[in-house]
């Protein structure tokens, strides 16, 4: 079992940046995929970036490419999302999801998940 808490999250005006954090406890997620995945109100759950714990392989939504970048600290077992650029349309809640299989972007494959931070950005 594996408790995930978010924070981070806050209001930034457009072009703005944020730094998210997830912590992991309960087990150690060295053999797990993680990721971040954003919704807006209305919307569905959608696939941010993501990150194979082991290998460091990570992946990213084509909207966030160059602008987001997934990393983590084994010995703080937290996993982290910065974000750069913000635009407006990017408010959401950011949740973040771990999984002990090996496919990163589709979140129905990702049995734990954190409660989530809002992320508001303002134009």
């Amino acid at each position: 079992q594996v408790q995930l808490v978010e924070s981070g999250g806050g209001l930034v005006q457009a072009g703005g940046s944020l730094r998210l954090s997830c912590v992991a406890s309960g087990s150690t997620v060295s053999r797990y995929v993680m990721g971040w995945f954003r919704q807006a109100p209305g919307k569905e759950r959608e696939f941010v970036a993501g990150i194979n714990w082991s290998n460091g392989y990570t992946s990213y939504a084509d909207s966030v490419k160059g602008r987001f970048t997934i990393s983590r600290d084994n010995a703080k077992n937290t996993l982290y999302l910065q974000m750069n650029s913000l635009k407006p349309e990017e408010t959401a809640v950011y949740y973040c999801a771990a999984d002990p299989g090996e496919v990163i972007r589709k979140r129905w494959e990702y049995d734990y998940w954190g409660q989530g931070t809002q992320v508001t950005v303002s134009s």
